[in-house]
C-alpha cells in the first residue's frame, strides 16, 4: 500500500522510521540501519525536510533528523504508516496485557518497507505473558491478514535494527 503511492524505497524506511514513534536519526546511522548508500539517504532527508516533515537539529558535528510534529500533515502520516505497520491496534493490546513492555521495535521487512505478510517483533520486558502472546498473535491475523512472530528479550542489548514503536 505505501510503496503504491511512494515510490522511494529509502523515503519510505525513512517515513517508518521518523512516524512510527518518536524516533530520531544521523546521516550514517541511518544509511548503516538501512543498507543504503548514504548519498541516497541524504537525498531522501533533504526532501522529507525541505518539505518541513522532518526536522535537522545540530548535536555538535552531527545533523540529528526527527518527525516535525508541528507539520499540518503530521497525524495523517503517522495514522498512515501505523495502519501500514498493522500495529496501532495490537500494541495498544499487547501494552496492557502482555506486562511490563519496556520497549517494542519492529524488525525485518516491515521496518524496511515491505509488506512482506509477515510482521516480525521484538519485545523487551521482563515476565511477560506468553499465553496471551500466543492468543494475540492469532486475533492479529484474523484482523490484519499478517502473519506476527514475536521474539521477547529480557533486556535490550542496544543493536537492534529496527523501529522503536514503543517505549524510550
Amino acid at each position: 500500500m505505501l510503496d503504491s503511492l511512494v515510490t522511494s524505497k529509502t523515503r519510505i524506511k525513512l517515513l517508518l522510521k521518523f512516524f512510527s514513534h518518536a524516533n530520531s536519526g544521523y546521516l550514517r546511522s541511518l544509511a548503516k540501519e538501512f543498507d543504503e548508500s548514504t548519498n541516497s539517504v541524504r537525498v531522501e532527508l533533504n526532501r522529507l525536510a525541505d518539505a518541513g516533515l522532518l526536522l535537522a537539529e545540530e548535536e555538535g558535528k552531527t545533523k540529528m533528523y526527527k518527525a516535525n510534529e508541528g507539520h499540518p500533515f503530521f497525524h495523517e502520516i503517522k495514522n498512515m504508516v501505523s495502519k501500514f505497520l498493522g500495529l496501532d491496534d495490537l500494541m495498544e493490546r499487547i501494552v496492557k496485557r502482555m506486562g511490563e513492555v519496556e520497549k517494542a521495535y519492529i524488525v525485518g521487512d516491515y521496518a524496511q518497507g515491505i509488506d512482506s505478510g509477515t510482521v516480525q517483533m521484538i519485545l523487551v520486558g521482563k515476565d511477560l505473558d506468553t499465553e496471551y502472546l500466543d492468543f494475540i498473535r492469532n486475533k492479529t491475523y484474523e484482523k490484519v491478514n499478517r502473519k506476527v512472530e514475536v521474539e521477547i528479550l529480557e533486556e535490550d542489548p542496544g543493536d537492534i535494527l529496527g523501529i522503536l514503536i514503543y517505549g524510550k
